[in-house]
């Protein structure tokens, strides 16, 4: 280990750069890791573009990023207690919840009572710093231990792998039941091989471009929204009846109208994509038809659930990476990510 290390800096929005900053100390409960490989996140690209001022992050300069895995370098104090040692190999989630709120105590730190509370609640990469570094401190509740036969570029994806299955359990998918997925990108893609671990017989991807070859690649039946009425073609691939779950993963009005508008009667649509406008829904299907719309926040307990999918290919999240960059290039990375045209679905930075 050296005193100091590379690490993305944004100093005010769009305006980022690669800086030498001292390597962090952990503290109480917390590792120091030496990160392998992160993954940008959609979340990243809004953060740097500036779209959540004074919530994500608090201020600028800031570091980002939240989907990584590395090695345990040092201990803080009472880490050892929990099992780690140098040397394990991890993956880190990135809600440092408090653990007490009655939210946390019933399991659901994602939505902690005490969000954003500072000394009892942290996020990496969202109101604290990321981990866009060659070194990065987490908490002992937010990292999972990674099996030898799981890469650490396949590490970086345990995160997202894990929100994926958190709205496929938010579904409530039954065995047999057909599934649409709203949203051909990364957490699509891999919500539905949470849908198929989950029980679903069918699972139907609706997007378009070269997502939905990957998709079609993947084996998941298709829907082109650029072909047609998508809503009308999920009907016509289910006798009329609609899909017994829709996952919406795409975050914008137009999906969500979709995705309740493909419900079978009596169906549940759990939301994961977070739109930045309002949408305006037609309620009285939502009440004749006993309709559910329920959100999906992050993931409560997944990674340790997903972490043996991915070893076993089930949760394919290998298929998923694109494009892989060094720390120094991240901006050319975040400019291919944002480009539809690139082709990218999961772009790995390596610190």
């Amino acid at each position: 280990m050296t005193e100091t290390m590379e690490a993305l800096v944004v100093q005010s929005p769009n305006v980022l750069g690669i800086e030498t900053k001292a390597v962090p100390q952990p503290g109480a409960n917390e590792v120091l890791a030496r990160v392998r490989a992160t993954a940008i996140c959609g979340t990243d690209a809004h953060l740097i573009r500036g779209d959540y001022p004074g919530f994500w992050p608090l201020a600028f300069p800031f570091t980002p990023g939240h989907e990584w895995a590395g090695e345990i370098v040092a201990l803080g104090p009472g880490a050892e207690a929990y099992g780690w040692s140098v040397g394990d190999r991890v993956a880190g989630t990135s809600h440092n919840a408090c653990g007490a709120c009655q939210k946390c105590v019933e399991g659901q730190y994602n939505v902690c009572e005490n969000y954003g509370k500072a000394g009892l609640h942290e996020q990496y990469g969202h109101n604290v710093q990321g981990v866009d570094a060659t070194y990065a401190v987490h908490n002992v509740k937010c990292i999972f231990r990674l099996p030898d036969s799981v890469s650490f570029e396949e590490g970086a994806l345990v995160d997202p792998a894990s929100i994926a299955l958190h709205v496929a359990r938010r579904g409530n998918i039954k065995p047999g039941d057909t599934v649409a997925v709203t949203g051909a990108g990364a957490i699509g893609l891999l919500a539905g091989d949470a849908a198929l671990i989950c029980g679903a017989a069918r699972v139907i991807i609706v997007g378009r471009g070269h997502r939905l070859e990957t998709a079609a690649a993947m084996g998941f039946e298709t829907v082109d929204t650029n072909a047609g009425d998508p809503v009308a073609d999920v009907r016509r691939l289910t006798d009329d009846l609609g899909a017994d779950v829709v996952l919406e993963c795409a975050g914008v009005p137009e999906t969500l109208t979709w995705a309740m508008n493909m419900l079978r009667k009596g169906g549940r649509c759990a939301m994961v994509g977070i739109p930045t406008e309002a949408v305006a829904l037609t309620i009285q299907p939502i009440v004749l038809n006993e309709l559910e719309l329920v959100g999906s926040r992050a993931s409560a307990g997944e990674m340790r659930r997903v972490i043996p999918f991915i070893a076993n290919g089930r949760m394919r999240v290998k298929d998923l990476i694109t494009h892989r960059f060094p720390l120094a290039e991240y901006e050319t990375a975040l400019n291919t990510f944002n480009d539809r045209s690139s082709g990218a679905l999961k772009i790995i930075i390596e610190p």
